[in-house]
Parts: structure tokens; sequence; C-alpha cells
């Protein structure tokens, strides 16, 4: 069939490109691209340091863990698939990641203390004598970030 003939139909969802040609379809999606190899380093740079400070967030309690595990793996996933793997099957920085990657869940248990926090927070900063329009800001924010972990399915 000539080229000028074929039957050619394009949907963009997610910007992912999906093309459905002469019946079949295929991914246009920007991210199967090849890396530049700088790029590719800076990846697997900005995903080694997101992973150390996962690890330092899981150890302590002021930091968030899963939120740095998931953008390093997010980084992985373009620059290394081995490092990728390990970090998602790894028993104790894995199961966080699996359970966001699947269906975008948290722990409850995660859930009621991050929202307790951001209550703490929200709590000192009205009591600080910070500017109202950054007191506003910041609690907008707080509010925000609360409404999106308390609408996350339970892990």
């Amino acid at each position: 069939m000539k080229k000028s003939q074929r039957r050619r139909t394009s949907l963009n969802i997610c910007s992912i490109r999906l093309v459905m040609e002469d019946g079949e379809l295929h991914s246009k999606n920007p991210a199967t691209r090849p890396l530049n190899p700088h790029t590719k380093l800076a990846l697997q740079i900005a995903g080694v340091v997101l992973t150390a400070l996962g690890v330092i967030g899981i150890i302590l309690p002021v930091m968030p863990g899963v939120p740095l595990l998931i953008l390093a793996a997010a980084c992985f996933a373009r620059s290394s698939p081995r490092l990728e793997h390990w970090l998602v099957t790894h028993p104790v920085l894995g199961p966080g990641i699996v359970a966001w990657r699947e269906n975008g869940a948290i722990p409850t248990r995660v859930k009621i203390f991050a929202i307790g926090m951001m209550a703490v927070s929200a709590f000192l900063l009205i009591q600080s004598d910070a500017p109202t329009m950054m007191k506003l800001v910041v609690l907008t924010a707080l509010a925000g970030s609360s409404l999106f972990v308390g609408t996350r399915p339970n892990a």
C-alpha cells in the first residue's frame, strides 16, 4: 500500500502520542527516545542523591522518605533500568514505590502522620510573627498538600 493511502489516526494522552497506523498502535512517547549521555549521567546522579535523601528520610521522622524514593525511581527508570530494578525490588525501600506506582496508594499510618505534622506546622505558623501574606501562602500549600494526601487510596 502506498504511503499516501495509509490510514493514520493520532491521539495525545498525558503527553504520550499514540498513533494508529494501518490497524497497529504505535507509541510516540518522548520518554522512550534515547538519552543524551550528559542527561543520562545527570539523571543517575539525581537518582543516587534522591535515594540517599530518601534513606535519610526513612530514618528521620521530619523528612519525607518515600516521595524522594519515588522521584529516584523515576530518574533511574530513564537512566539505569538496573538501578531502578534494585530500588523497586529492595525489601525496605521498594514497597512504598510499588504501592504508589500500582495505584497511587499511601499507607494509612503515613497519611495520619503527614496530615498531623502539617496541622502542627499550620498551628505553629499561625502563632508566629511571619507576615500575613506569607502565612496565607504557606497555609494554602499545607491545605492543598493535606487534601492531596488525604484523598489518595490506602496502601
